[in-house]
């Protein structure tokens, strides 16, 4: 046997998986897992650009 097999085999197996995961979740917790990591990144980027504006302390570090 190929020794990539199981490497083939695990990755198939772990897609089917997750399929089913995501079938089983309800559509209302998707949505709130969504929205959590919508609000989670515009939050990094006001951030960013706060800490990126001239004349503020974090950008004069």
């Amino acid at each position: 046997m190929h020794p990539d097999i199981h490497l083939t085999l695990h990755h198939a197996r772990a897609a089917e998986l997750r399929a089913e995961a995501g079938a089983s979740r309800p559509l209302r917790a998707r949505q709130a897992h969504h929205l959590r990591a919508r609000l989670g990144w515009t939050l990094v980027e006001v951030g960013l650009r706060l800490a990126t504006r001239p004349g503020t302390a974090a950008a004069a570090h």
